[in-house]
């Protein structure tokens, strides 16, 4: 093309003719540069920058020869989500939201835990109930930028499932260990008495057999004279009970002289 003319709206931009730019602003505030075949460039883009540009092309003989509109909305990065919550009475309140000043900005939040995913447009918060631990994500993004924001929640007082399958299982095993701990020591309990109680049986065997062997013989039933005897025989009486009797005096033998002996000699 011989000329191209790039307009914002109604106010002229730049002109590129016969290999020439031509700015109708400042290049600064333009901020823009055209390429050979005619495309332009906005460097540093930011949302001011949005707008319906238009771009005319007419050849040597002032002819028009191509005439757009194209209509430039400049997205901003999203900010970073923030995610929140909050547990009550064993109830979890989960809240992603996002801090931004500009009220035309569009984007979706998206909340999502294994079991739940809510997703809302052009809002500032997405918040939810649930009675689920776990971990939580929250993702902002917009056709040019995405971010995301990850937490393990839990609940206080709030038991996972396979915990609590964890602890009745525990519990059963500790049931079962208990009643055979009982069986085993009653078991036990009852061999140790059954040896006793035939330990003893055995040493009242043994005993009865010592006395048998040891019983003296007994007597005839017809007895002899001598024992009818013997047996008459009256008991002698205990030594306390006889009387004492003195002694005797004994006889005084008389002395002689020995003169009287001789005479009788």
């Amino acid at each position: 093309m011989h000329e191209t003319i790039w307009s914002r709206g109604n106010e002229r931009l730049l002109q590129i003719k016969d290999k020439k730019i031509n700015y109708y602003v400042e290049k600064v505030r333009c901020r823009c540069k055209v390429l050979l075949n005619g495309t332009l460039r906005i460097e540093r883009l930011v949302k001011e920058d949005s707008g319906i540009y238009k771009v005319a092309a007419y050849d040597k003989n002032g002819k028009l020869k191509a005439d757009e509109t194209i209509v430039l909305i400049v997205l901003e990065p999203v900010p970073q989500p923030i995610l929140n919550a909050e547990c009550i009475n064993k109830t979890l309140y989960v809240k992603c939201a996002v801090k931004t000043t500009a009220k035309d900005q569009m984007f979706t939040i998206e909340l999502t835990q294994d079991k739940i995913n809510k997703s809302q447009t052009n809002v500032t918060e997405v918040e939810f109930t649930t009675r689920h631990s776990g971990r939580y994500r929250c993702i902002v993004k917009n056709q040019v930028s995405k971010k995301t924001t990850e937490k393990e929640i839990k609940c206080p007082g709030q038991l996972n499932l396979y915990l609590i399958l964890g602890i009745a299982g525990g519990a059963v095993f500790f049931v079962v260990l208990v009643i055979l701990l009982i069986y085993c020591v009653r078991k036990k309990k009852a061999d140790r008495l059954e040896d006793d109680d035939e330990e003893r049986m055995k040493q009242i065997h043994q005993v009865d057999k010592e006395m048998a062997m040891r019983k003296l013989p007994q007597p005839p039933s017809n007895p002899t004279p001598q024992q009818t005897c013997v047996q008459q025989r009256p008991l002698p009486q205990p030594h306390a009970q006889q009387q004492a009797v003195p002694p005797q005096p004994r006889p005084r033998t008389k002395l002689q002289a020995p003169s009287q002996l001789r005479e009788r000699h």
